[in-house]
């Protein structure tokens, strides 16, 4: 028997050495005797080194693509904390850790977790697999990433023609006028957004594969400022075009009316039940499941 339904789920903001650094034969932290040899630098001249973070809530650091660049630094790897410094400013949620970073005592982006927070997520690395040299495609945010996700690409295009888009891995649209457009969309069922370029939901239709894209109902888990660590957070539905739904601005799913393939994560439960789950879905979690910082570790993973 074959490969019946694909079902593919994306949490966020958690590198590989966070969740699974230290789990048996990966690589992944360097380690003697249970203690990291590497450290990252602190501003001031001091150094922290990984740690077992037993928290259920993380801070993490901003992720924009300028945060990348510096976090990684030319392969130094060493401007993580320095990141984090320096978004804090402004940052006003006080349940998330990050608000409380400073220099002498360093946030949790060089902390790690173990079985012991995460016995789901190690669970299912030792009964199947656990790839520890794959990376995210492209190093920026949400936006870009779930572009991906769905079409391999993330690029601004002038007009409605797919030979005028290039290549924008910020993300194609300004958080001004992604909010704008999605409030056009939702008023109008019309947006001046263009995603010219086909997705894979193009080539699901062209071979008669059933798709769907679940979304939860809730809050957006993501800032629209990508590099912010705190924002008021924008409501999110399978209605709702958004950073974690771009699927329903995609031209080539309006021009095959499979917009209404976008539904409510309920559909999900429902199909599943019933055993009429479609050959490809997605699942779109809204940020309390999400584990996008500051969301729950536990919550997330169940």
């Amino acid at each position: 028997m074959g490969v019946e339904h694909v079902v593919i789920l994306m949490l966020e903001n958690r590198s590989f050495d966070e969740y699974f650094g230290t789990f048996p034969g990966s690589d992944g932290i360097p380690m003697v005797d249970g203690t990291a040899t590497v450290c990252v630098p602190v501003p001031g001249g001091a150094c922290q080194r990984p740690y077992h973070d037993t928290a259920d809530i993380n801070g993490g650091g901003p992720h924009g693509e300028s945060n990348a660049l510096a976090d990684v630094d030319g392969g130094k790897m060493d401007g993580f904390i320095q990141q984090v410094l320096v978004s804090k400013t402004g940052c006003t949620d006080p349940n998330d850790p990050a608000c409380s970073a400073n220099a002498e005592s360093p946030v949790d982006v060089v902390g790690y977790h173990t079985a012991a927070e995460i016995p789901n997520y190690w669970t299912y690395a030792e009964d199947f697999v656990l790839d520890d040299h794959m990376f995210e495609p492209v190093k920026s945010w949400s936006l870009p990433d779930h572009l991906y996700m769905v079409s391999a690409w993330s690029a601004k295009c002038k007009n409605a023609n797919p030979y005028s888009c290039v290549n924008n891995i910020v993300g194609p649209y300004s958080p001004a006028q992604f909010d704008a457009a999605v409030t056009q969309e939702v008023d109008t069922g019309t947006t001046d957004i263009d995603l010219a370029w086909t997705d894979i939901t193009w080539l699901l239709y062209h071979y008669g594969v059933s798709w769907a894209y679940y979304v939860q109902t809730g809050v957006q888990p993501d800032c629209d400022d990508d590099s912010a660590e705190t924002c008021a957070q924008a409501a999110q539905s399978w209605k709702t075009p958004g950073i974690w739904n771009p699927l329903p601005l995609f031209n080539d799913v309006q021009a095959d009316h499979q917009v209404a393939n976008v539904q409510p994560l309920d559909g999900y439960f429902a199909a599943a039940q019933a055993g009429t789950l479609p050959e490809v879905s997605w699942i779109t979690p809204s940020q309390g499941d999400s584990e996008h910082p500051p969301a729950s570790v536990h919550q997330g993973q169940a």
